[in-house]
Protein backbone atom coordinates (compact mmCIF):
# COMPACT_ATOMS: atom_id res chain seq x y z
CA UNK A 1 0.00 0.00 0.00
CA UNK A 2 1.63 3.24 -0.76
CA UNK A 3 1.63 5.91 1.83
CA UNK A 4 -0.17 9.14 0.83
CA UNK A 5 2.55 12.05 0.46
CA UNK A 6 2.61 14.75 3.04
CA UNK A 7 2.03 18.65 2.79
CA UNK A 8 4.37 21.21 3.53
CA UNK A 9 3.86 24.01 5.71
CA UNK A 10 7.40 26.40 4.79
CA UNK A 11 8.14 29.37 6.87
CA UNK A 12 11.28 31.12 6.99
CA UNK A 13 12.35 31.75 10.74
CA UNK A 14 13.52 35.44 9.91
CA UNK A 15 9.66 36.41 7.96
CA UNK A 16 8.13 36.84 11.52
CA UNK A 17 10.98 39.31 12.44
CA UNK A 18 10.33 41.52 9.75
CA UNK A 19 8.98 44.47 11.14
CA UNK A 20 6.87 47.61 10.20
CA UNK A 21 5.90 48.82 13.44
CA UNK A 22 3.15 47.67 15.60
CA UNK A 23 0.40 50.16 14.24
CA UNK A 24 1.14 48.90 10.76
CA UNK A 25 -1.38 46.38 9.49
CA UNK A 26 0.93 43.78 8.07
CA UNK A 27 3.16 43.82 11.39
CA UNK A 28 4.85 40.53 12.94
CA UNK A 29 2.26 39.30 15.13
CA UNK A 30 0.30 38.19 11.55
CA UNK A 31 3.06 34.93 11.76
CA UNK A 32 2.99 34.67 15.04
CA UNK A 33 -0.62 34.20 15.12
CA UNK A 34 -1.14 31.91 11.90
CA UNK A 35 1.85 29.50 13.31
CA UNK A 36 0.55 29.41 16.37
CA UNK A 37 -3.10 28.20 15.22
CA UNK A 38 -1.40 25.63 13.03
CA UNK A 39 0.81 24.31 15.76
CA UNK A 40 -2.33 24.07 17.79
CA UNK A 41 -3.67 21.59 15.36
CA UNK A 42 -0.95 19.17 14.54
CA UNK A 43 -2.01 16.70 16.82
CA UNK A 44 -5.23 16.81 13.99
CA UNK A 45 -2.59 17.59 10.98
CA UNK A 46 0.26 14.92 12.15
CA UNK A 47 1.36 12.62 9.60
CA UNK A 48 0.01 14.58 7.10
CA UNK A 49 1.60 17.87 7.52
CA UNK A 50 5.67 18.30 7.26
CA UNK A 51 6.73 21.50 8.84
CA UNK A 52 9.65 22.92 6.83
CA UNK A 53 11.95 25.49 7.73
CA UNK A 54 12.12 27.84 4.48
CA UNK A 55 15.32 28.31 2.75
CA UNK A 56 17.46 31.24 1.85
CA UNK A 57 16.38 32.48 -1.65
CA UNK A 58 18.61 33.04 -4.29
CA UNK A 59 18.80 36.42 -5.79
CA UNK A 60 18.96 35.31 -9.63
CA UNK A 61 15.57 33.81 -8.94
CA UNK A 62 14.03 36.69 -8.17
CA UNK A 63 16.21 38.79 -10.94
CA UNK A 64 13.84 36.80 -13.43
CA UNK A 65 10.86 38.64 -12.23
CA UNK A 66 12.25 42.01 -10.94
CA UNK A 67 14.64 44.40 -12.24
CA UNK A 68 18.33 44.58 -11.29
CA UNK A 69 18.21 48.41 -10.45
CA UNK A 70 15.30 47.57 -8.03
CA UNK A 71 16.91 44.91 -6.37
CA UNK A 72 19.84 46.78 -5.56
CA UNK A 73 18.23 49.13 -4.16
CA UNK A 74 15.91 47.18 -1.57
CA UNK A 75 19.54 45.54 -0.55
CA UNK A 76 20.52 49.26 0.16
CA UNK A 77 17.39 50.30 2.08
CA UNK A 78 17.45 46.37 4.16
CA UNK A 79 21.31 46.88 4.78
CA UNK A 80 21.13 50.37 5.78
CA UNK A 81 18.09 49.91 8.17
CA UNK A 82 20.54 46.70 9.92
CA UNK A 83 23.04 49.21 10.37
CA UNK A 84 21.04 52.02 11.77
CA UNK A 85 18.48 50.03 13.50
CA UNK A 86 15.32 51.58 12.62
CA UNK A 87 12.24 50.93 10.29
CA UNK A 88 12.62 52.61 6.90
CA UNK A 89 9.80 53.88 4.84
CA UNK A 90 9.87 52.88 1.29
CA UNK A 91 6.34 54.78 0.92
CA UNK A 92 3.55 55.38 3.42
CA UNK A 93 2.74 51.50 2.75
CA UNK A 94 5.46 49.60 2.58
CA UNK A 95 8.49 49.39 5.01
CA UNK A 96 11.85 47.29 5.63
CA UNK A 97 13.58 47.07 9.06
CA UNK A 98 16.82 44.79 9.92
CA UNK A 99 15.33 41.38 9.43
CA UNK A 100 13.86 42.56 6.25
CA UNK A 101 16.30 41.31 3.31
CA UNK A 102 16.48 37.92 5.15
CA UNK A 103 12.75 38.10 5.38
CA UNK A 104 11.67 38.77 1.69
CA UNK A 105 14.91 36.15 0.33
CA UNK A 106 13.37 33.43 3.21
CA UNK A 107 9.78 33.69 1.27
CA UNK A 108 11.08 33.71 -1.98
CA UNK A 109 12.74 30.80 -0.99
CA UNK A 110 10.40 28.76 0.49
CA UNK A 111 7.83 29.58 -2.64
CA UNK A 112 10.77 27.70 -5.00
CA UNK A 113 11.08 25.06 -2.62
CA UNK A 114 7.61 24.06 -2.05
CA UNK A 115 6.94 24.37 -5.51
CA UNK A 116 10.05 22.18 -5.98
CA UNK A 117 9.24 19.40 -3.81
CA UNK A 118 5.44 19.68 -5.20
CA UNK A 119 6.60 19.62 -8.93
CA UNK A 120 9.33 16.70 -8.26
CA UNK A 121 6.44 14.28 -6.07
CA UNK A 122 7.45 14.66 -2.53
CA UNK A 123 4.81 16.53 -1.57
CA UNK A 124 1.49 16.45 -2.81
CA UNK A 125 0.84 20.26 -2.14
CA UNK A 126 2.05 22.78 -0.03
CA UNK A 127 1.36 26.14 1.73
CA UNK A 128 4.09 28.60 2.48
CA UNK A 129 3.84 31.20 5.03
CA UNK A 130 5.52 34.59 3.42
CA UNK A 131 6.09 38.05 5.01
CA UNK A 132 6.48 40.68 3.33
CA UNK A 133 3.32 39.78 0.97
CA UNK A 134 4.28 39.82 -2.52
CA UNK A 135 1.54 40.60 -5.25
CA UNK A 136 1.27 44.26 -5.05
CA UNK A 137 4.87 44.24 -6.19
CA UNK A 138 5.65 44.81 -9.87
CA UNK A 139 9.13 44.71 -11.95
CA UNK A 140 10.47 47.56 -10.60
CA UNK A 141 8.46 48.89 -7.56
CA UNK A 142 7.28 47.85 -3.86
CA UNK A 143 3.96 49.27 -2.92
CA UNK A 144 1.16 47.91 -0.78
CA UNK A 145 3.18 45.93 2.06
CA UNK A 146 5.26 44.26 -0.92
CA UNK A 147 8.82 43.68 -2.14
CA UNK A 148 9.10 40.96 -4.09
CA UNK A 149 6.58 38.89 -6.20
CA UNK A 150 6.77 35.86 -4.34
CA UNK A 151 4.12 33.96 -6.33
CA UNK A 152 5.55 34.97 -9.84
CA UNK A 153 9.12 34.32 -8.91
CA UNK A 154 8.09 30.62 -8.42
CA UNK A 155 6.18 30.78 -11.87
CA UNK A 156 9.24 31.53 -13.64
CA UNK A 157 11.36 29.25 -11.48
CA UNK A 158 9.29 26.31 -12.88
CA UNK A 159 9.27 27.40 -16.26
CA UNK A 160 13.00 28.01 -16.14
CA UNK A 161 13.61 24.41 -14.48
CA UNK A 162 10.72 22.97 -17.04
CA UNK A 163 9.05 21.45 -14.20
CA UNK A 164 5.71 23.58 -15.55
CA UNK A 165 4.87 25.19 -18.86
CA UNK A 166 1.48 26.40 -18.26
CA UNK A 167 0.71 27.75 -14.18
CA UNK A 168 -2.80 28.94 -13.54
CA UNK A 169 -2.19 31.62 -10.52
CA UNK A 170 -5.77 32.16 -8.43
CA UNK A 171 -5.80 35.32 -6.51
CA UNK A 172 -8.22 35.47 -3.69
CA UNK A 173 -7.03 38.23 -2.12
CA UNK A 174 -9.50 41.24 -0.98
CA UNK A 175 -7.28 43.27 -3.10
CA UNK A 176 -6.18 42.93 -6.83
CA UNK A 177 -2.66 42.02 -7.55
CA UNK A 178 -2.01 44.66 -10.00
CA UNK A 179 1.93 43.42 -9.67
CA UNK A 180 1.18 39.83 -10.79
CA UNK A 181 -1.57 40.99 -13.43
CA UNK A 182 1.93 43.37 -14.76
CA UNK A 183 4.44 40.60 -14.83
CA UNK A 184 2.19 38.22 -16.99
CA UNK A 185 -0.42 40.45 -18.76
CA UNK A 186 1.02 39.56 -22.54
CA UNK A 187 2.63 35.90 -21.30
CA UNK A 188 0.32 32.70 -22.89
CA UNK A 189 1.75 30.64 -20.13
CA UNK A 190 0.23 32.15 -17.60
CA UNK A 191 -3.29 32.59 -16.39
CA UNK A 192 -4.02 35.16 -13.94
CA UNK A 193 -7.37 34.67 -12.28
CA UNK A 194 -8.11 37.24 -9.62
CA UNK A 195 -11.29 37.53 -7.39
CA UNK A 196 -10.84 41.17 -5.12
CA UNK A 197 -13.55 44.10 -3.79
CA UNK A 198 -14.13 46.34 -6.53
CA UNK A 199 -13.80 49.92 -5.87
CA UNK A 200 -10.59 49.29 -3.61
CA UNK A 201 -6.91 50.06 -3.26
CA UNK A 202 -4.65 49.41 -5.65
CA UNK A 203 -7.63 50.66 -8.22
CA UNK A 204 -6.85 47.71 -10.87
CA UNK A 205 -8.48 45.16 -11.76
CA UNK A 206 -11.06 45.73 -14.13
CA UNK A 207 -13.11 42.77 -15.45
CA UNK A 208 -12.58 44.16 -19.20
CA UNK A 209 -8.78 43.89 -18.78
CA UNK A 210 -8.25 40.04 -19.91
CA UNK A 211 -4.45 40.58 -21.42
CA UNK A 212 -2.73 41.83 -23.83
CA UNK A 213 -1.01 40.30 -27.08
CA UNK A 214 -0.21 37.11 -27.03
CA UNK A 215 -1.47 36.79 -23.75
CA UNK A 216 -4.88 38.02 -24.63
CA UNK A 217 -7.94 35.96 -22.77
CA UNK A 218 -5.47 34.85 -20.08
CA UNK A 219 -6.73 37.38 -17.10
CA UNK A 220 -9.96 37.13 -15.83
CA UNK A 221 -10.45 39.56 -12.94
CA UNK A 222 -13.60 39.13 -10.64
CA UNK A 223 -15.32 42.58 -9.41
CA UNK A 224 -16.48 42.08 -5.91
CA UNK A 225 -18.80 44.93 -4.45
CA UNK A 226 -18.15 45.76 -0.55
CA UNK A 227 -20.31 43.37 1.64
CA UNK A 228 -20.88 40.81 -1.21
CA UNK A 229 -22.97 37.66 0.18
CA UNK A 230 -20.66 34.55 1.30
CA UNK A 231 -23.06 32.76 -1.30
CA UNK A 232 -22.52 35.17 -4.12
CA UNK A 233 -18.64 35.37 -3.74
CA UNK A 234 -18.50 31.45 -3.20
CA UNK A 235 -20.62 31.05 -6.81
CA UNK A 236 -18.54 33.57 -8.42
CA UNK A 237 -15.05 31.81 -7.38
CA UNK A 238 -16.39 28.71 -8.59
CA UNK A 239 -17.51 29.81 -11.55
CA UNK A 240 -14.36 31.81 -12.42
CA UNK A 241 -12.37 29.08 -11.18
CA UNK A 242 -13.21 26.02 -13.42
CA UNK A 243 -13.48 28.55 -16.76
CA UNK A 244 -9.69 29.44 -16.02
CA UNK A 245 -8.73 25.20 -15.68
CA UNK A 246 -11.49 24.56 -18.28
CA UNK A 247 -9.80 27.20 -20.86
CA UNK A 248 -6.11 26.93 -19.86
CA UNK A 249 -5.47 23.61 -18.68
CA UNK A 250 -2.68 24.35 -16.56
CA UNK A 251 0.30 21.74 -15.41
CA UNK A 252 0.67 24.17 -11.90
CA UNK A 253 -1.36 26.01 -10.01
CA UNK A 254 -0.47 28.90 -7.45
CA UNK A 255 -3.02 30.33 -5.25
CA UNK A 256 -2.08 33.90 -4.15
CA UNK A 257 -4.02 33.27 -0.64
CA UNK A 258 -4.82 36.26 0.92
CA UNK A 259 -7.35 35.99 3.95
CA UNK A 260 -8.48 39.50 4.04
CA UNK A 261 -11.51 38.73 2.30
CA UNK A 262 -12.53 37.25 5.78
CA UNK A 263 -15.62 39.45 7.66
CA UNK A 264 -14.46 41.72 9.68
CA UNK A 265 -10.86 42.05 8.17
CA UNK A 266 -9.57 45.67 8.73
CA UNK A 267 -9.01 46.12 5.25
CA UNK A 268 -11.43 45.03 3.70
CA UNK A 269 -15.18 44.51 3.37
CA UNK A 270 -16.29 41.07 2.65
CA UNK A 271 -17.89 38.40 4.51
CA UNK A 272 -16.34 35.47 3.68
CA UNK A 273 -15.79 32.80 7.08
CA UNK A 274 -12.67 30.38 7.96
CA UNK A 275 -14.96 27.85 6.56
CA UNK A 276 -15.17 29.26 2.83
CA UNK A 277 -11.22 28.85 2.59
CA UNK A 278 -11.12 25.00 3.41
CA UNK A 279 -14.34 24.07 0.80
CA UNK A 280 -12.82 27.03 -1.62
CA UNK A 281 -9.26 24.79 -1.35
CA UNK A 282 -10.93 21.68 -2.10
CA UNK A 283 -12.30 23.18 -5.17
CA UNK A 284 -9.61 24.08 -6.23
CA UNK A 285 -7.56 20.63 -5.65
CA UNK A 286 -10.42 18.50 -7.08
CA UNK A 287 -10.30 20.54 -10.18
CA UNK A 288 -5.98 20.24 -9.56
CA UNK A 289 -6.34 16.74 -9.68
CA UNK A 290 -8.04 16.27 -12.68
CA UNK A 291 -5.70 19.24 -14.72
CA UNK A 292 -2.16 18.50 -13.40
CA UNK A 293 -2.10 15.99 -11.05
CA UNK A 294 -2.72 17.84 -7.90
CA UNK A 295 -0.15 20.12 -8.16
CA UNK A 296 -0.63 22.98 -5.59
CA UNK A 297 1.47 25.37 -3.87
CA UNK A 298 -0.81 28.19 -1.51
CA UNK A 299 1.68 31.11 -0.91
CA UNK A 300 0.23 33.99 1.67
CA UNK A 301 -0.54 37.44 0.76
CA UNK A 302 -2.96 39.46 2.76
CA UNK A 303 -5.07 38.81 6.02
CA UNK A 304 -4.68 41.75 8.72
CA UNK A 305 -6.93 40.13 11.81
CA UNK A 306 -4.50 37.88 13.43
CA UNK A 307 -6.66 35.78 14.97
CA UNK A 308 -9.04 35.34 11.93
CA UNK A 309 -6.30 34.67 9.99
CA UNK A 310 -4.75 31.91 11.75
CA UNK A 311 -8.75 30.11 11.79
CA UNK A 312 -8.46 30.20 8.25
CA UNK A 313 -4.94 29.19 7.71
CA UNK A 314 -5.82 26.09 9.61
CA UNK A 315 -9.28 25.75 7.36
CA UNK A 316 -6.73 25.52 4.15
CA UNK A 317 -4.31 23.65 5.88
CA UNK A 318 -6.66 20.82 6.76
CA UNK A 319 -7.71 20.90 2.69
CA UNK A 320 -4.80 20.47 1.57
CA UNK A 321 -4.51 17.45 3.69
CA UNK A 322 -7.93 16.00 3.17
CA UNK A 323 -8.99 16.59 6.66
CA UNK A 324 -12.59 17.34 7.50
CA UNK A 325 -12.73 21.41 8.69
CA UNK A 326 -13.14 22.00 12.09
Amino acid sequence: MTTPLSVGFYMHPSSPLHDTGWGHPEHQGRLRALASAVGKDMVALHGRVEQREAPEGAVEDVLRVHAAGYVNVIREMCDAADVQQKIFSIDSDTKVSPATWEAALGSVGGCVAASQAVADGMLSSAFVATRPPGHHATPTRAMGFCLFNNVAVAVRWLQATGRADRILIVDWDVHHGNGTQDMFYEDPTVFYLSLHQSPHFPGTGDARDTGGGAGRGTTLNVQLAALTPRETYRARFTEGLGRAVQEFRPDFILISSGFDALSGDPLGDQMLEPLDFHEMTREVLDLAAQACGGRVVSVLEGGYDPTRLGEASVQMMRALAGIEPI
